[in-house]
């Protein structure tokens, strides 16, 4: 990545982290700027521990499924690195099976089920527009939790 603020954030990282690995990702929550950092926000004050994301848009090297113990460098609005998480628990389930508990890590809203599957139906819909693809309740989502690990 070419991104000035991304490498001297993971630079940052690696001088209290020596042992960090080379490898990490560097994306924004959301699909506006307003919502990364609306999102960045509750992980900044530790509402947000959790993120949901389609499985069917994953795939290959270059969009691998995140895995415990993966580093990203999370972006605000303008794609400017903010902080590093870790993740920590990862988990596939259909859309109607997402529980209530990771509804409330996700810490948006409410912080309901119902809130969550309403946002993030509109969320998936949005996503999958031009492609070949659906939304339905079975709809695979990659469930991830993480911990903030560094931040500027």
């Amino acid at each position: 990545m070419n991104n000035k603020s991304v490498l001297e954030l993971w630079e940052a990282y690696k001088k209290v982290n020596p042992n960090a690995p080379e490898k990490y990702e560097a994306w924004a929550f959301g699909n506006s700027k307003e919502l990364a950092d609306k999102l960045l926000g509750l992980v900044l004050e530790g509402a947000k521990t959790a993120t949901a994301s389609n499985f069917n848009l994953f795939g290959g090297e270059n969009e691998p499924v995140p895995k415990v113990g993966d580093l990203s460098i999370i972006l605000n609005g303008d794609e400017k690195a903010v902080a590093v998480i870790e993740t920590t628990a990862i988990d596939i389930v259909p859309f109607d099976e997402v529980t209530e508990e990771f509804a409330y890590l996700e810490g948006e809203g409410d912080r309901s089920l119902t809130y969550w599957r309403d946002v993030h139906e509109w969320f998936f819909k949005k996503e999958l527009e031009g492609t070949d693809q659906a939304f339905h309740d079975k709809l695979p989502v990659v469930c991830e939790e993480f911990k903030v690990v560094f931040k500027k």
